[in-house]
């Protein structure tokens, strides 16, 4: 029996073998006969001549994204020979019919119209022209034509244009990859038809393809999708919020750069097999959910830039595939969960941006695979912890633990991790000396902003490899002999800033770091004539400030840019920076003597500061007109003499001008006339001898207005300009000669200084990013500079003029003022009783007129006021007490013999205490809602608090304070009124 089953076995095998030759021999010989039709191949090789072949960009994004090594296919395809033996052709084996066409990076360029060639293929079931440049086509109708399609690939394409709705018809479709075409679009709702028509979906790329739509709830039921990425598609409104997502078979899941979609955390049920998810810049928020320990499949989880907070829960252990974790920028908190031991696998650790405190967890030091290390910009503490053996973190090449509160000395370890690329300690309290590295691949060392001391290690210089080199900020001393940097030849950015190195140059002539594009040696202790002959062809931007260098033998480089020479000892003549330089600074400095006219040549200049040095002579005529880019021209305080130049570049980017402090004479200029960019102009302390230049006022964005210390005179009078001087909000006219009544006109149209809501404005200071505006301003015969102006900071001085008339009651308009002085000029008149609406004064001086009359007692509501001079005046009766009027003394009253109470030691009589009460019951009767805030006193003068450094001048040498580093510019300098008796 069971040699006869045996035996039907074998012979049915046999007859499977004979029909199945059969078979094979007929479809090959319907292939040696049939397999490309005549039309066929005549109809691809005019897909083959519609396209020229040229090596584009995206060719070489398929070479480095894909892997894959592009060439032209279609060069080919020749005439006469089978076509379905053509490269990237495929034909269905018993009809013939092209049935899959992959051109994919094949170097095509032109234009896909809508009566295409390719069209005329009605079987194609896989069709992909990837990685091609198509010059901007449309998916055109015609893509509609081909209804047995599965497959359809357009990535990188150059797509461009309205997505023809008629690609929502390919029913059978089961990828569909569109993405990287960024000019593409779909019309109104086609999105919502082509996720409701194409059930079969599996794959679903349209990265980069703007969809301006809401997240279809419908793609979360769609059981059959394996990958869908959203990247970029101007998805907006809330992500549905199931409270588990069923796609048992979702791989992939981008949604990142949606920046207007919202939601929580999706919530996957516990049957998935999400491998990779990345939301990043999306607006996401809220806690992740414990659910999320149900992704144990999950190998890559982006989540950068989004909203999320609070802390990471303890199910995050689960993940323990997990290679790729990137939860950088969001408002995570508490501690970091201590769950490492079981993430054995992870690569990348991205933690960065955060608000992540306490310590770094020690399961970190089990994460023996880890590559990339990014902790910083938290609020993390403590010891950092060490790998569990000496082998631990062997492959660890990335570490980012900057901006956070380590303290103590450098772990030893990591000087020894024998694959460090880049290390980043930055802006910690680390102490102690930096040890000696070992690896071999350093890259970039940045130890800035810590308390370190001693020698910068040898071991430093003997990296091959190293480009970036940051150690400023910190207590490093020693000599540093520049020799030292010649094996560094791939060194691009070193910054040694606020230290105390000094620095012995050699006699090289070869030009060392030849790859240097970044040096800042400032605020150190480099004296003598600087001979480094470094990065002449590469060097962008050199910082030599706040050293002793007294001069230099050359300026050899050909491509700076930013040149800072500021605060040192350099003598002679002005040195000519080269023709490509943008910003050149060398103020503060002993030079003398006249600018060459050479300087001209620099036709690309956007700040020349010169300011505080000795230099002298005539301005050249040129510098008004010798770059179109100028925007800060700053001469303050040198000798210069003769007139200011007269010519400006029409259409020019001048925003500050600064001549203080020099012996110009003249006029103003006309020519400012058109500087519309023009924010300060400072012409103080100099001889020039003019009327008010009334036209200034046209200038849209003048802010700082300078005119103190000259020859000005005649009265202000009134302007033809409908809203004059509408951004000005610093005005300094005192010291000249200006006569008549104040000028009310300007005073009503100063809107920069009325109803300035600080509250809502970040702090910023005027400047051009680099460079910051400065000024003096004089409060009760002080001089105070400010080294930066806040954008809010505002102040009129109109004194020592010969003004006359009262001072009108429009001052109380302008609410937002910090500083007013109308002192010693020949006004007459009250205290206006609008004063009272200045809430922000900080100092008023009156002082030296002819006022009379009572002190309001309305003035004190203004609870920030620090300085008061009333001094020298016909004031009389009781003085106001209560909040700031309690901590002024006797000379804010002085020369008023009427005036009577504390602090004067002069007592009120009867009457003179009686009146001022009968004053403020007319008041209540007229309506006046009076109101004493108790808001205590000494609520300091925001003049110093907001503006950093001061420089005082009481008749003895003036000196200053310098603060190279911005988060020490916030140092205050106060002045205290006398208190009682």
């Amino acid at each position: 029996m069971g040699r006869i089953m045996m035996s039907k076995f074998v012979l049915l095998c046999f007859v499977f073998f004979i029909a199945s030759s059969q078979l094979l021999l007929s479809s090959s010989f319907s292939n040696s006969t049939k397999l490309c039709p005549h039309g066929q191949a005549l109809a691809l090789l005019q897909v083959k001549n519609s396209f020229s072949i040229i090596y584009s960009y995206n060719a070489a994004v398929c070479e480095s994204l894909g892997g894959i090594t592009s060439y032209p296919k279609t060069q080919y395809w020749k005439e006469g020979s089978d076509c379905c033996s053509w490269d990237g052709v495929t034909c269905d084996l018993v009809t013939g019919h092209v049935i899959e066409l992959d051109l994919s990076c094949s170097w095509l360029f032109g234009t896909i119209h809508p009566n295409f060639t390719l069209f005329l293929f009605p079987h194609l079931q896989r069709l992909n022209l990837a990685f091609n440049d198509f010059n901007w086509s449309s998916v055109s109708v015609g893509f509609g034509r081909f209804s047995t399609l599965t497959h359809l690939n357009l990535s990188l394409s150059g797509i461009s244009g309205l997505i023809s709705p008629e690609i929502s018809h390919l029913s059978n479709l089961v990828s569909l990859d569109l993405s990287r075409n960024y000019g593409a679009k779909f019309a109104p709702h086609g999105f919502d038809s082509l996720v409701q028509n194409l059930t079969k979906l599996q794959k679903l790329h349209l990265y980069g393809i703007s969809i301006s739509s809401l997240f279809p709830n419908s793609l979360l039921n769609r059981s059959s999708l394996i990958s869908l990425d959203l990247s970029q598609c101007g998805l907006h409104g809330i992500f549905p919020d199931h409270h588990d997502i069923h796609l048992p078979k979702l791989e992939l899941l981008y949604l990142r750069w949606n920046h207007d979609l919202s939601g929580n955390f999706p919530r996957f049920s516990e049957n998935n097999s999400l491998i990779d998810m990345d939301l990043s810049s999306t607006n996401f928020s809220g806690e992740l959910p414990a659910s999320m320990g149900n992704l144990k499949s999950l190998q890559i989880l982006y989540l950068s830039g989004c909203q999320f907070s609070r802390s990471i829960p303890a199910s995050l252990e689960n993940l323990t595939q997990i290679t790729f974790l990137g939860l950088y920028g969001n408002h995570f908190g508490g501690k970091i969960p201590n769950v490492f031991d079981n993430l054995r696998n992870l690569i990348l650790l991205g933690l960065f941006g955060n608000n992540f405190s306490g310590q770094i967890p020690p399961s970190i030091g089990n994460l023996t695979n880890l590559y990339d290390l990014d902790l910083s910009h938290n609020q993390l503490e403590g010891a950092i912890p060490s790998p569990e053996n000496e082998n631990g973190f062997s492959s660890l090449s990335y570490v980012g633990l900057g901006y956070n509160l380590f303290n103590g000395t450098i772990p030893s370890w990591l000087y020894t991790l024998p694959s460090l690329v880049s290390l980043d300690l930055s802006h910690n309290k680390f102490t102690g000396r930096i040890g000696e590295f070992k690896s071999d691949f350093l890259e970039g060392i940045d130890l800035s902003m810590n308390e370190l001391h001693g020698s910068i290690p040898s071991s430093i210089f003997e990296f091959v490899n190293l480009r970036v080199l940051y150690l400023s900020s910190n207590n490093l001393s020693g000599i540093l002999e520049t020799s030292k940097f010649e094996k560094l030849r791939y060194l691009t950015n070193l910054v040694l800033s606020n230290n105390m190195l000094s620095l012995t140059m050699s006699n090289n002539f070869n030009s060392m770091l030849p790859s240097i594009q970044w040096l800042d040696l400032s605020n150190n202790n480099i004296s003598g004539i600087w001979t480094w002959n470094v990065g002449k062809d590469t060097l962008l931007y050199l910082n030599l400030s706040y050293n002793s260098i007294s001069g230099f033998e050359m300026f050899p480089w050909k491509n700076m840019r930013i040149l800072d020479l500021r605060s040192n000892l350099l003598q002679g003549p002005l040195p000519t920076p080269p023709n490509s330089t943008l910003f050149f600074s060398v103020s503060h400095n002993k030079l003398s003597r006249e600018i060459s006219p050479l300087i001209c040549k620099v036709s690309s200049m956007i700040v020349l500061d010169l300011s505080y040095n000795n230099l002298s002579g005539m301005l050249p005529h040129c510098l008004g007109n010798f770059s179109k880019d100028l925007s800060v021209l700053n001469l303050r305080r040198n000798q210069f003499h003769g007139t200011i130049p007269q010519t400006f570049f029409k259409g020019n980017s001048i925003k500050t001008l600064d001549f203080n402090g020099n012996q110009l004479e003249g006029l103003v200029p006309r020519s400012l006339i058109i500087c519309r960019e023009l924010e300060v102009l400072d012409l103080g302390n100099n001889k020039i001898n003019d009327t008010f230049a009334h036209w200034l006022g046209a200038l849209p964005k003048l802010q700082v207005l300078v005119l103190r210390s000259n020859r000005f005179h005649g009265h202000i009078g009134f302007s033809k300009i409908k809203s004059p001087f509408m951004s000005l909000r610093i005005i300094d006219l005192a010291h000249n000669d200006f006569e008549g009544d104040l000028p009310e006109m300007y005073l009503r149209s100063l809107k920069a200084t009325m109803n300035v809501d600080e509250g809502n404005m970040t702090r910023s200071y005027m400047g051009n990013g680099y460079y910051q505006d400065s000024m003096t301003v004089t409060i009760k015969g002080l001089e105070i500079e400010f080294v930066k102006i806040l954008t809010t900071f505002t102040t009129i001085d109109l004194s020592s003029n010969k003004f006359q008339g009262e001072i009108p009651e429009c001052i109380g308009n302008l609410n937002s003022l910090r500083a007013l002085n109308f002192s010693h000029n020949y006004l007459t008149g009250h205290i206006p009783l609008s004063l009272r609406n200045l809430k922000m004064l900080e100092s008023l001086d009156l002082s030296s007129n002819n006022l009379s009359g009572r002190i309001p007692q309305e003035l004190t509501s203004l609870t920030f006021l620090e300085v008061l001079n009333l001094s020298q005046n016909h004031l009389t009766g009781l003085i106001p007490q209560g909040n700031q009027f309690e901590t002024f003394g006797n000379d804010s009253y002085y020369g008023n013999l009427g005036l009577c109470g504390f602090p004067l030691s002069k007592r009120c009589t009867t009457d003179e205490v009686l009146e001022p009460s009968q004053e403020i019951e007319v008041e209540f009767e007229s309506g006046f809602d009076w109101k004493i805030t108790l808001m205590g006193y000494g609520c300091g003068l925001v003049l110093g608090l907001s503006l950093g450094s001061l420089i005082f001048s009481i008749g003895k040498p003036k000196w200053f304070v310098r603060i190279i580093d911005e988060n020490i510019h916030k140092k205050i300098i106060r002045y205290k009124r006398r208190s009682r008796g």
